[in-house]
């Protein structure tokens, strides 16, 4: 019995067909393997490339410069100043005694002479009738020493009596009208004392205080605490102003300046430099002024707050800065100023005034500098920043 042998070869033929496709998968997905691990690794590396890159231009600051803006020769200061009356009185007591009366009271306007109030006295009242008496006692004495003077010199050429006895009785006289003269001053003074029973005003003005009332009891000579009227003459003011040491040479007598009042809103008022104190004082390191205004028609009151404008000739430009511009460190007060490199200078500056918004520069920098508006945080000199680049206004 023949047997075929045709289905164990193909048997055999099949495993190894099924052995090379396999082999050829794995080396298919193998080679696959391979293009994406070195894709990925050459993707990676570029993107830590670009990252880095990235962070490097995000590390250097953008920031907007500016040259320091300036102001022509003509420069405007606008200080706080105060109000006070061109002439001011506190009258206090010359006298000891109680208020009678009072005549005048706050806002009252008066004349130099006016009676403002009236004090009784009466210890005063007594006092000067004692001196009126004692000057007359003394008046008595004194014509009885002349009386018996004479009759002494009579007797004196028949030498009735001595020289000695002579002498004394003239010089007996002579002290007792000294002593009426004593007395004659006494009374005097003590009228004179009387007078002070009576607060006039000094001068023409307005009563701006009154601090006292029928009945209140006065002590003489006392000026502590406030006196018993204050009399204000308002028709002009004097405006007081403290000029920073910068500008201190620049305010002189005769400069006009302008000033407003919050009360009087919209209006202005011009005032004059009568007098500087030519002194800086230490403590706030400016120059007192004194300014003259004219108040005839009482728009203005005397210890009242004013802003005054003055327009000063400086004779040279002033440079300024935006206040967000300042450095301020142990190193001092610096600017950030940007080179064509864009690198960064820290420069020391000083300020002439502070405006707010802007301050006036007064040495450290030039109209050339380009500084940094507002300096990141840490800067340094010899910094690599990025300038932005001016806004392009709009086209009509």
């Amino acid at each position: 019995m023949l047997v075929e042998i045709k289905e164990p070869q193909a048997a055999e033929t099949q495993p190894k067909k099924r052995g090379w496709s396999r082999l050829l998968t794995l080396v298919v997905l193998s080679a696959a393997a391979l293009y994406v691990a070195f894709t990925g690794v050459g993707f990676r590396q570029a993107s830590h490339a670009k990252l880095r890159q990235t962070a490097e231009t995000r590390a250097i600051p953008n920031v907007s410069v500016a040259p320091p803006g300036t102001q022509g020769s003509v420069t405007t200061l606008d200080l706080p100043g105060r109000l006070e009356a061109y002439s001011r009185a506190s009258l206090f007591a010359r006298v000891n005694g109680y208020i009678a009366n009072w005549k005048a009271d706050i806002g009252a306007a008066v004349k130099s002479g006016d009676v403002l109030a009236e004090i009784e006295a009466p210890d005063l009242d007594q006092q000067l009738l004692q001196a009126q008496s004692d000057l007359a006692n003394s008046k008595i004495t004194a014509e009885l020493a002349d009386v018996t003077n004479q009759r002494f010199q009579a007797l004196l050429p028949n030498k009735t009596i001595s020289r000695q006895v002579s002498d004394e009785k003239a010089a007996d006289l002579s002290g007792k009208r000294l002593q009426v003269k004593s007395a004659e001053a006494n009374v005097e003074r003590l009228k004179s004392m009387a007078q002070f029973k009576r607060i006039v005003a000094p001068f023409d003005g307005i009563v701006t205080a009154r601090n006292t009332d029928v009945g209140a009891l006065i002590n003489a000579g006392s000026t502590s605490g406030s006196g018993l009227f204050v009399v204000s003459d308002t028709r002009r003011l004097r405006l007081y102003v403290a000029v920073p040491q910068a500008y201190a040479p620049l305010v002189k007598a005769g400069t006009m300046a302008r000033l407003t009042v919050p009360e009087r809103p919209g209006q202005s008022f011009m005032a004059k430099v009568e007098a500087v104190s030519g002194a800086v004082d230490v403590a706030s390191g400016t120059m007192r002024s004194q300014l003259v205004v004219d108040n005839a028609e009482g728009k203005l009151l005397p210890g009242a707050f004013a802003n005054v404008h003055f327009e000063v000739q400086t004779g040279r430009d002033v440079l300024s800065v935006p206040a967000s511009a300042l450095i301020f460190d142990k190193s001092g007060l610096r600017v950030a100023a940007v080179d064509r490199d864009g690198k960064v200078s820290l420069k020391t500056i000083t300020i002439a005034r502070d405006a707010g918004k802007t301050v006036e520069v007064a040495s450290g920098l030039t109209r050339e500098d380009n500084v940094i508006e507002s300096p990141p945080d840490g800067i340094v000199d010899g910094d690599k920043v990025n300038v932005k680049a001016p806004p392009v206004s709009a086209k009509n």
